[in-house]
């Protein structure tokens, strides 16, 4: 793999995550399931109830956020079960394999939050966009900050023993800031057509994902050779 460079290891990563998920659909699955169970729960708790924009937005990205703790929480765990980071640690360094975990991850949960935003669009009618830039735009880079967040975060605790716990309670606090502002965005999505009125939430967007992803370069190295 080290022949490769840096982006020839990467691909490779990606490459070899990609075939893992097509061979057990761990997390696929995991996200069919829990999203085709979480909108039949909403759907019968709303019926012809109306609901607010707000609660619309922020309803998709917690069905969106929890998802991804479902489905990316097995990125680095997956290497430690198997016993196959040694190999990586051995065969390549460290910064392609995190970009490539990174990719997949992010890959992904585009998918899934495509489907998502579908699915939820045509089970639930209030949830009308006035503005599909605007939202396009807003589950981009929510779900890539939401990735880089994802994929670190899987990194620290796949040496833990309490992984299922870990994951979830280092999540949110860390995305946190992130869930709030893409949820402005998406609610401004909804009520107003154009998406110079969501400025300053791309802003905030994207500062978060170059400090995750800086902050992730930083540290993955240790984490790595820990």
């Amino acid at each position: 793999m080290k022949k490769g460079g840096f982006l020839g290891v990467t691909a490779a990563v990606f490459r070899k995550d990609t075939s893992s998920e097509i061979r057990t659909r761990y997390a696929l699955n995991a996200l069919f399931l829990f999203t085709v169970t979480t909108l039949s729960i909403i759907l019968f708790s709303f019926q012809s109830s109306t609901v607010p924009v707000q609660v619309h937005a922020g309803l998709l990205w917690v069905l969106i956020f929890f998802a991804a703790m479902s489905g990316l929480s097995r990125t680095f765990i997956t290497e430690e079960d198997r016993g196959t980071i040694l190999l990586l640690k051995l065969s390549t360094i460290s910064t392609p394999v995190y970009y490539g975990k990174l990719l997949f991850n992010v890959l992904l949960l585009i998918a899934l939050t495509a489907i998502l935003t579908v699915l939820y669009a045509m089970v639930l009618p209030g949830f009308i966009v006035l503005s599909v830039p605007t939202l396009c735009i807003s589950l981009f880079l929510g779900t890539v900050g939401l990735a880089s967040a994802s994929t670190i975060i899987g990194a620290l605790i796949a040496k833990a023993n309490a992984r299922g716990t870990l994951y979830p309670v280092l999540s949110f606090p860390i995305v946190l800031p992130l869930l709030l502002t893409v949820i402005r965005a998406t609610t401004i999505a909804m009520e107003q057509e154009g998406w110079d009125a969501a400025m300053d939430e791309y802003r905030v967007l994207i500062s978060y994902i170059l400090a995750i992803n800086a902050a992730s370069y930083l540290v993955f190295e240790y984490i790595w050779k820990d």
